[in-house]
């Protein structure tokens, strides 16, 4: 599973919009959306601030894990 279908996965298992999420790292829903669809590119700190948000291990958001922590 790559990253983007990681960040998918996660945001729906928790019932949350892309609005949301896309407010913890300070996008807008539609750059949220490009992320998640390949458009644009996630920037590291920005993955980082999306593991604490969802209490996850970096190599678990970008598919080298299984294992949430």
């Amino acid at each position: 599973m790559n990253y983007r279908a990681r960040m998918r996965a996660l945001r729906e298992d928790r019932d949350l919009t892309q609005k949301e999420v896309g407010a913890v790292i300070s996008k807008s829903q539609q750059g949220y959306s490009h992320i998640e669809e390949g458009r644009a590119e996630l920037k590291i700190d920005d993955m980082i601030k999306l593991c604490r948000f969802y209490g996850v291990s970096a190599d678990y958001f970008v598919g080298l894990s299984e294992k949430q922590i």
